[in-house]
């Protein structure tokens, strides 16, 4: 058929142009899009995921705490406590560039705060690796940080309540709780090397006395081959140069992805 009238004839090239256009780019695009999802499946079409048979590898589970998130909002954040049916379940941190005592005042977004934060000091490594770690917080009354530590003064709440957790980053670490008792103000890491084996094994022996109203309940073995953490808080305003420690040692160590 003749097509007579010019205007027509070029309007029907320019819609055969932007057609063929539309359809050159779906196709670009469909080829672009299964080449990008081609090198992340195997051909069974799943994800491919290397896994090295390095001697080293082991079973990992997955950490429930973003320390990358946590790490963008403060870089001392280094694990996370956990306390089954208890309030404790806060971030731990440990100053960089201020003092030792920097978080007693301070919360975990480094602003002046009377209850302060769950810290640690610079006399214990961030990877909880020391035969012993003390961990600090405060006995707030609203029953936030480490007041709930009290509830371990209750036998039956001590007999039921067997673990903590302690979350870093690569790790999951489970403590078994072995000793609730009131003690003195004495800084407890300057006042013992506990990686002098026989002071450690002293020192042992002295929180089993402390512990044994509790010992019949739940007799746990440590030994200075073991790694225990040490959380502290105060007693009462009415015992100002006391300390409420619990005590729990570690018996897992899962390796997280």
């Amino acid at each position: 058929m003749k097509i007579k009238n010019k205007s027509v004839f070029i309007l029907i090239i320019a819609l055969l142009l932007v057609i063929a256009i539309i359809i050159g780019t779906i196709v670009w695009n469909l080829s672009m899009g299964n080449f990008n999802s081609d090198k992340f499946k195997t051909s069974s079409g799943e994800i491919n995921i290397t896994v090295s048979n390095n001697s080293d590898d082991l079973p990992r589970v997955e950490n429930p705490i973003n320390f990358n998130e946590l790490e963008k909002e403060n870089e001392d954040i280094h694990g996370w406590i956990t306390i089954p049916n208890t309030k404790i379940d806060y971030p731990i941190v440990q100053s960089y560039s201020e003092d030792d005592l920097f978080y007693i005042d301070h919360d975990i977004n480094k602003e002046k705060a009377k209850a302060g934060a769950i810290f640690t000091q610079k006399l214990n490594q961030r990877d909880f690796t020391d035969p012993n770690t003390l961990i600090y917080g405060h006995n707030m009354a609203n029953g936030t940080m480490f007041r709930h530590l009290h509830k371990f003064k209750n036998k039956s709440f001590f007999e039921e309540n067997q673990y903590f957790y302690i979350y870093t980053r690569g790790h999951i670490l489970t403590y078994e709780i072995f000793a609730a008792y009131e003690y003195d103000d004495r800084h407890i890491l300057n006042s013992f090397n506990f990686y002098d084996k026989e002071v450690y094994a002293e020192y042992l022996e002295s929180v089993q006395k402390k512990n044994s109203i509790y010992k019949n309940l739940r007799d746990v073995e440590i030994t200075t081959d073991d790694r225990i953490v040490t959380l502290s808080t105060c007693l009462t305003k009415s015992k100002p140069n006391k300390r409420y420690l619990v005590q729990g040692v570690l018996i897992k160590d899962e390796l997280t992805y």
